[in-house]
């Protein structure tokens, strides 16, 4: 009978800090595949910018219904400078504008957001009030901004109070949804485990419940910044300036479609960068999404 000695496994040890081939390969590919999407977003732009300027010279020059790129890039640097002694628009740069509605946007989400993870959190817990005011909260959230922006003009003025309310209105309804779906979905394994080793229920909320939820509340947060957002326009409808959206409103009353465009890629650039910020902290609080 003939014995089989296999050798044992070789160890290959790799000093601290040093990258070995695969790894090497790896990294590269990231890169790699980086600019890629760099280089195809890019591509875009430059793909949108070829059409709007054929779109532009094609036929007569109308600088109201088809305004050039080169004339929204003036513009842009007129709302940016003072021009023949104009300070920006409205006395206010654009850049100015842009951050009263950010600070809109700012309070008007906070108090959505943080309004709509308590009551997500309450709809996903206590099935009684989940069944009453489920549709009321889905009734909230079908209406246009403007349904209900007249009733706030009405009952707080034309300062800044009808304008913060209006953005929480829109901000909170997708956080509550999110949040009572991700509640409701929490892992019955986990709060009966739990349970079972002595947790009381707001600790069964707080770190078994919350946390597997955390995922797609942060995806909620987005979605309701994202809709606070679109609305700003919409808040600033009345007494807007100063403010990006109000700006944009006053302009396109005087058909200067150059300014409203600026304000529009305005609106459209700052809420890229939002959204990308919050996806970043999507990231860092809940990196286990998808792994697990």
């Amino acid at each position: 009978m003939t014995a089989v000695v296999t050798a044992p496994s070789e160890r290959r040890v790799v000093p601290s800090g040093s990258l070995d081939a695969s790894d090497t390969s790896a990294v590269l590919g990231a890169r790699g595949g980086r600019r890629r999407r760099l280089g195809l977003r890019i591509l875009a732009v430059a793909l949108l910018l070829g059409i709007w300027w054929v779109i532009s010279a094609w036929g007569e020059p109308d600088e109201v219904i088809r305004p050039s790129p080169a004339l929204v890039w003036q513009t842009f640097v007129q709302l940016n400078t003072v021009h023949d002694g104009v300070r920006g628009y409205n006395d206010l740069f654009l850049w100015e504008h842009l951050l009263v509605s950010l600070r809109r946007i700012l309070l008007g989400s906070l108090i959505g957001v943080v309004g709509g993870l308590v009551l997500g959190v309450v709809l996903g817990t206590v099935t009684p009030v989940r069944v009453m005011l489920e549709p009321l909260v889905t009734f909230v959230r079908a209406l246009p901004p403007l349904a209900y922006f007249s009733l706030f003009v009405i009952w707080f003025g034309i300062d800044e109070s009808p304008k913060i309310w209006l953005l929480a209105v829109a901000a909170l309804p997708p956080v509550a949804v999110a949040t009572a779906a991700a509640v409701v979905a929490a892992p019955i394994g986990l709060v009966e485990s739990a349970r079972a080793l002595g947790a009381r229920r707001l600790d069964v909320v707080r770190d078994v419940i919350l946390t597997s939820a955390l995922p797609e509340i942060v995806t909620g947060i987005r979605i309701a910044v994202g809709i606070a957002y679109s609305s700003v326009v919409a808040a600033e409808t009345i007494n807007g300036l100063p403010g990006i959206g109000g700006m944009v409103r006053d302009a396109q009353r005087y058909n200067n479609t150059p300014v409203v465009l600026v304000g529009i890629i305005a609106i459209g650039v700052s809420g890229l960068v939002i959204d990308g910020l919050l996806s970043a902290a999507g990231r860092r609080v809940a990196p286990w999404r998808g792994r697990a």
